[in-house]
């Protein structure tokens, strides 16, 4: 495996590639990873020629108070981990190099970007589409591998990918969890033993959830209390929102019928967990 971390030199790498004609396989992340992670780059590897992952703590997709200097980081492990997986560029950019001096572009995708995550963290999502895009452009992939944890993510960079024409595709791969249910993340790292538990509460809500439209409830707001009840036994937990959507517009529904989404973004303590779930009635 090949540790880049210049966009020239990215590129430079991509288009030697190409000559050989493979199928690139791209994992974007955050670094700090988990089996989650590399569970994206081991499907990378199964299907294409070619898997880049690129690590990288995108500064525009944070608010002003969240944890961007405090995300968690570990280049060594991550680079040892990626070659376990068979990853084979993980490219490492930096700031300076992915927003030069004088960097004043933006790519904005609307609607989409306007509830759930992006009514409580405005901007954020202009920084994932600007950062994805310039991320597509530079390892120009054929197919790029997405946790379902990100669900709206998921769905705004589809929209984007459709409405710009960008010539790839988007896979996104089922929630890796931990045997207690836990949707892995690199934001775990940050809860003490008893955040941990309270933190089980998220996966045990939306299968209550689950539970109920089973027995044939369709009312969302009915379902939501039930949920709530449950997250809120926790002393250290602050609901941001519970949202019952469709799963494909991201629109709100009174009445659950087709395919929906189930999201969630609870604080646990300063740490703010998303998890999701998608139902078929």
């Amino acid at each position: 495996m090949k540790i880049i971390r210049s966009i020239s030199s990215m590129k430079k790498c991509i288009k030697n590639e190409r000559k050989k004609g493979p199928k690139i396989g791209f994992v974007p992340t955050m670094g700090y990873l988990h089996q989650g992670h590399i569970s994206l780059a081991q499907q990378s590897v199964k299907e294409c020629d070619v898997t880049v992952m690129s690590v990288y703590v995108n500064p525009t997709q944070f608010g002003l108070h969240e944890d961007y200097k405090k995300y968690p980081r570990d280049i060594k492990s991550d680079a040892a981990l990626a070659k376990e997986a068979g990853v084979d560029y993980l490219f490492v950019p930096s700031d300076s190099d992915m927003y030069p001096l004088g960097f004043s572009s933006k790519v904005i995708v609307s609607n989409v970007t306007q509830m759930l995550c992006g009514a409580s963290r405005p901007g954020h999502f202009d920084g994932v589409t600007t950062i994805v895009s310039k991320l597509f452009n530079i390892i120009e992939p054929n197919t790029v591998f997405f946790g379902q944890k990100d669900a709206q993510q998921i769905i705004v960079i589809k929209k984007m990918v459709k409405d710009l024409n960008i010539q790839l595709k988007i896979k996104a791969l089922p929630i890796v969890r931990d045997s207690d249910g836990l949707a892995m993340s690199s934001r775990n790292a940050y809860l003490s033993k008893a955040q941990r538990l309270e933190a089980l509460s998220l996966y045990q809500a939306l299968q209550k959830a689950k539970e109920l439209i089973g027995q044939g409830e369709c009312n969302s707001a009915k379902i939501i209390a039930s949920m709530k009840r449950l997250i809120l036994r926790g002393k250290s937990v602050r609901i941001d929102y519970i949202a019952i959507v469709d799963a494909e517009d991201l629109s709100f529904k009174k009445h659950i019928k087709a395919k929906v989404l189930i999201a969630i973004a609870v604080f646990i303590g300063k740490v703010r967990l998303i998890d999701n779930l998608i139902i078929k009635v």
